[in-house]
């Protein structure tokens, strides 16, 4: 068996509607050196998903048609509908999802049993199963984000998740996500839930860093306002060093 690994997959983001439709914002997003075609992605009736693919990562911006969400989730729904903006899941690939969730089940941390995402479309009358497994962690108490881990099915699955995943940033070098920074205000309990996620967790005075594969980092952060930054590898001249926010969100190429 090959040996068990975490990387960043994606980041679930709730944005307004001016962030799927308005030209200026678009097309600022891909001055920045994101090719971003916000027409593209999965959705039904009730919600509508755009990709930002940022190498093998990627941003998911949800944003809710209707009251009950078309069959995304719930409790995103519920926050959507209460004016919750910004990053509201993190999600982390592993290659082995089950032992993760017996691991961190036999020592009482509440996490979701692995399922296959399902999503309800066409008038409620069909179901779409991704291949994929997901198992969600409980919302933070200081901060309004909660973490998850995903699997692919298998190779084949991810071979074709990879297919959709264009337009990509790397037609402008900026290769992937190698950091993300997560200030917020931790409870006790938060720092306790992430030392338990994450078993090679760094404890510093007021951050907590966690070391993934391929050079990646998390670095959450004590603060008393909740906002992200995201590095991204960036080897163009042109787009290094540039910044732009997607809600509480600060893309920089670094």
């Amino acid at each position: 068996m090959n040996e068990e690994y975490m990387k960043i997959d994606h980041l679930v983001i709730n944005v307004n509607k001016q962030y799927q439709i308005d030209k200026t914002i678009i097309n600022k997003i891909k001055d920045n050196g994101f090719p971003y075609e916000p027409k593209w992605g999965k959705g039904t009736f009730g919600f509508k998903a755009t990709n930002l693919w940022i190498g093998n990562e990627y941003f998911e911006m949800i944003r809710i048609l209707k009251k009950n969400g078309g069959g995304w989730r719930k409790e995103w729904v519920e926050m959507y509908n209460n004016h919750h903006r910004g990053l509201i899941c993190l999600f982390i690939e592993t290659n082995n999802i089950k032992n993760e969730y017996e691991r961190l089940n036999k020592i009482g941390i509440n996490i979701s049993k692995p399922e296959y995402l399902k999503f309800k479309w066409f008038f409620n009358l069909l179901t779409r199963t991704m291949p994929w497994q997901n198992t969600y962690f409980p919302f933070f108490q200081g901060i309004p984000l909660q973490l998850g881990f995903q699997q692919m099915k298998d190779g084949e699955s991810k071979k074709w998740m990879q297919q959709y995943m264009v337009p990509n940033s790397i037609e402008n070098e900026i290769l992937g996500i190698k950091k993300i920074n997560i200030f917020g205000n931790y409870s006790e309990d938060d720092k306790s839930l992430i030392k338990s996620i994450f078993q090679n967790a760094i404890i510093e005075e007021n951050k907590i860093i966690v070391e993934l594969i391929n050079e990646q980092k998390l670095v959450f952060i004590q603060n008393d306002t909740y906002y992200v930054e995201v590095f991204t590898q960036c080897n163009n001249k042109i787009f290094k060093e540039k910044k732009i926010n997607i809600q509480n969100i600060k893309i920089i190429n670094d």
